[in-house]
C-alpha cells in the first residue's frame, strides 16, 4: 500500500447535512508521506478525532476546497487551526477557488497567517505538494466556482465533485479510481435548478470512461432511502463497471 482515501463523510446537500443522516466530513488523502484533506465539511474535526485510523490533523500537509459551499467548507478554519497547532506552528498549503477568499470568504482572513501559503485554484492547472501532484478540471457547472481534481499518484484518482453533467467531464476524468459525488437518483432535467449529478449521469460516466473502480459518495436523501449499496449494485450490473457505494469511515487503499 502506498496510500489511502478515508471517507470521513458520505452525505451531501442541505437536508442530510442538517440532520447528519450521514456524516459530511469530506475526504482524507494519504500518499506516501503526504496527507491532504479534501472538502472538510460540517463535522470534519470530530470525524478525524474519532477515526479508528487515529488520524492526526497535525500531520496534514494541505487542505483543498473544491468549492465554498457549506457542506464542503464548513470546518476548513478549524482544520487549519488543527493542522497548525492552533496557529503556533506555521505550516501547510490551502488550495481553494478565488471566491472562497474573496468578498464573501469562507476562510477567515486572520487564519491566512497560520499557513505557509494559500493557492488559488485555476482551470486545468497542475499543483504539487510534496509527494502529491494533482490537476484541476475545467470549471464545473455549479452556483459557485467549482473544480474537480485528478491526482497523479501510483494510480490516477479522480474526485468528480458537485456539478451538472456536461460532455467535457469525460475528457478530463480518465482515472483508475473515480470518486463521484452523486446526489440524486432521479435524472436532472434541463430546467432543474439543481446542478448536481444523478445516477443516470453516473451511468453515462462509467460507460464512457470504464475506470477500474467507481466510488459513489455525497448522497442526498433519495439515494440514502434507496440504500446506496443497492443502487451501486444495480449500476454495476447495468454498466459492467465495478461501482461501489462509499460508507462513513470507509478506507480505500491503493
Amino acid at each position: 500500500m502506498e496510500g489511502f482515501v478515508k471517507f470521513l463523510g458520505t452525505g451531501g446537500a442541505r437536508f442530510v447535512v442538517a440532520r447528519q443522516i450521514r456524516a459530511t466530513g469530506g475526504l482524507w488523502l494519504n500518499y506516501r508521506d503526504t496527507n491532504i484533506y479534501i472538502d472538510p465539511g460540517p463535522g470534519a474535526i470530530v470525524r478525524v478525532r474519532t477515526s479508528r485510523d487515529h488520524l492526526d490533523p497535525g500531520k496534514l500537509d494541505g487542505i483543498i476546497l473544491t468549492h465554498k459551499h457549506i457542506d464542503h467548507s464548513n470546518d476548513v478554519n478549524v482544520m487549519i487551526e488543527a493542522m497548525t497547532d492552533g496557529g503556533f506552528k506555521r505550516k501547510g498549503t490551502v488550495y481553494c477557488p478565488g471566491d472562497a477568499i474573496g468578498d464573501d470568504p469562507v476562510i477567515f482572513r486572520y487564519i491566512h497567517r497560520y499557513v505557509e501559503g494559500i493557492e488559488v485554484l485555476e482551470e486545468k492547472k497542475t499543483y504539487k505538494l510534496k509527494d502529491i501532484k494533482f490537476t484541476t478540471s475545467m470549471r464545473h457547472i455549479h452556483p459557485v466556482e467549482t473544480y474537480g481534481l485528478l491526482f497523479h499518484l501510483n494510480k490516477k484518482i479522480g474526485v468528480l465533485t458537485d456539478t451538472r453533467y456536461f460532455d467535457g467531464l469525460l475528457d478530463f476524468y480518465k482515472a483508475d479510481y473515480l470518486i463521484v459525488n452523486v446526489l440524486r437518483s432521479k435524472p436532472i432535467e434541463k430546467n432543474d435548478a439543481i446542478d448536481h449529478l444523478s445516477t443516470h449521469d453516473l451511468k453515462q460516466i462509467a460507460i464512457g470512461l470504464k475506470p477500474e473502480m467507481v466510488i459513489m459518495t455525497h448522497f442526498g436523501m433519495n439515494i440514502i432511502n434507496e440504500k446506496p449499496y443497492m443502487v451501486a449494485e444495480k449500476l454495476k450490473d447495468e454498466t459492467g463497471v465495478n461501482i461501489i457505494a462509499a460508507h462513513d469511515g470507509m478506507k480505500l487503499e491503493f
